[in-house]
């Protein structure tokens, strides 16, 4: 069984914690693309964390974790991710971890050439999290960077890494920054670097031969399908493939095919960072969602643009992921309201669509609202659908309508146990 667990909108819909959930039923929780620019908010009886780039089935004990070979990594974040679990008695080893080898490293001259780039665009800017991650799949595919098996091979590591640098430096020059120096990256791979010798290996093999003994498998995507790079809001995108389609090819066993995908969305609408996005509140009504919602990124801080639901761009994504089933999330931050806000279709240009546009569309639409009966109460003790109110049924029911595909899932709160099943 191979299940990926995917974000329908732009991200931040609580992918994390559904895949917390989830684990237990599986052997294999795999990370198949993106870095630390996630921010993946676990609650549990171990406590809160926040994880960047450990899956977040490293939280629950008897699984196994893989960083596939999709994923770009930060050394020294992970490293002090590592620790930070370590500290909080939750046990990181190679017996429960594993690196890909052939996953792409991001070093501190991708974070300083995102950084420089976001300051050149000014209010051109991406919204990126200035940690790296566009210069590093960037490199990439310009077949101008390290991956995890070379620090295997410190003999060759260093010729490598002077190649690299004698063109890398030339961008750097054009920003009018500091060249980086060879020792000084070279002393950081090895610093961080040797603490993870230990769990880098060839995963393709470990989940080609984990498939093959009837191991359950459940891929975590980072973001959503509005930020993947190829069919997202581009350019306010991702730097990397977050449909479900991809996970196989991310994990690194591309022959193999999924056999469910877990859409993941909010019971509203919220997005961090820059570009399109149709359904924003602001002022008052805005701020007040923000904070019942506690709309702040993971990874970043930053106030989380918020809105009504979005049936256009969930309808949308739930067809990119290709979604079986769907997981509701924060619907009891909802209860404040006496009417719930559902943007049903896009008004452009004087005409109605409920087709997600792409382009110079996409900047023009404005929402066409539906308002729905509010529930007005406190939701978080239900666990059983029966328990819910009436409104808050015929809600999840209207989305579910809406959007074509199943709700099986609803969390009413942010602990592992505060969740409905459908």
């Amino acid at each position: 069984m191979l299940t990926a667990i995917v974000g329908i909108n732009w991200g931040d819909e609580g992918k994390g914690r559904m895949v917390d959930l989830l684990s237990e039923g599986y052997d294999i929780i795999c990370r198949y693309q993106g870095g630390n620019n996630a921010g993946h908010t676990v609650v549990n009886d171990k406590g809160k964390f926040i994880l960047n780039l450990l899956p977040s089935g490293i939280l629950r004990d008897g699984v196994t974790n893989v960083m596939g070979s999709g994923m770009v990594i930060d050394l020294e974040h992970l490293c002090g991710e590592i620790d930070k679990l370590n500290a909080k008695g939750v046990a990181v080893t190679p017996g429960n971890l594993k690196i890909s080898e052939k996953a792409f490293i991001c070093l501190p001259y991708h974070k300083q050439q995102d950084v420089l780039e976001e300051d050149r665009l000014g209010d051109l800017k991406y919204g990126s999290t200035k940690r790296g991650i566009a210069p590093v799949y960037g490199d990439k595919y310009m077949k101008k960077g390290l991956r995890m098996l070379d620090l295997l091979s410190q003999g060759t590591l260093e010729k490598k890494l002077e190649a690299i640098l004698s063109w890398k430096n030339q961008t750097l020059k054009s920003y009018g920054a500091e060249e980086a120096d060879r020792s000084v990256v070279l002393g950081w791979l090895r610093e961080y670097g040797n603490k993870l010798l230990p769990f880098i290996s060839d995963t393709t093999e470990f989940l080609n031969n984990s498939v093959d003994g009837g191991k359950k498998i459940l891929f975590e995507a980072q973001l959503g399908a509005l930020r993947d790079i190829d069919f997202g809001i581009y350019p306010y995108t991702t730097s990397s493939q977050t449909l479900a389609a991809y996970a196989p090819i991310g994990a690194g066993i591309p022959g193999r095919k999924i056999n469910s995908v877990i859409g993941v969305m909010k019971a509203y609408s919220s997005c961090v960072g820059e570009g399109p996005f149709a359904v924003e509140m602001f002022g008052e009504e805005g701020e007040k969602l923000r904070e019942a919602g506690a709309e702040y990124g993971a990874a970043t801080g930053r106030p989380r643009r918020v809105g009504a639901f979005d049936v256009v761009a969930s309808k949308y994504g739930v067809m990119m992921q290709g979604a079986n089933e769907i997981a509701l999330t924060k619907l009891d931050v909802l209860s404040y309201l006496d009417k719930i806000p559902v943007c049903t279709a896009y008004e452009i240009d004087g005409a109605q669509t409920d087709q997600f546009p792409s382009g110079d569309k996409l900047t023009k639409a404005k929402p066409a609202l539906k308002y729905l009966d509010g529930f007005k109460t406190d939701i978080s003790k239900c666990r059983r659908a029966e328990e819910l109110p009436d409104a808050a049924v015929k809600y999840i029911r209207f989305i579910e309508e809406a959007v074509g595909c199943p709700i099986r899932y609803v969390s009413v709160g942010a602990e592992r146990d505060e969740y409905l099943k459908l």
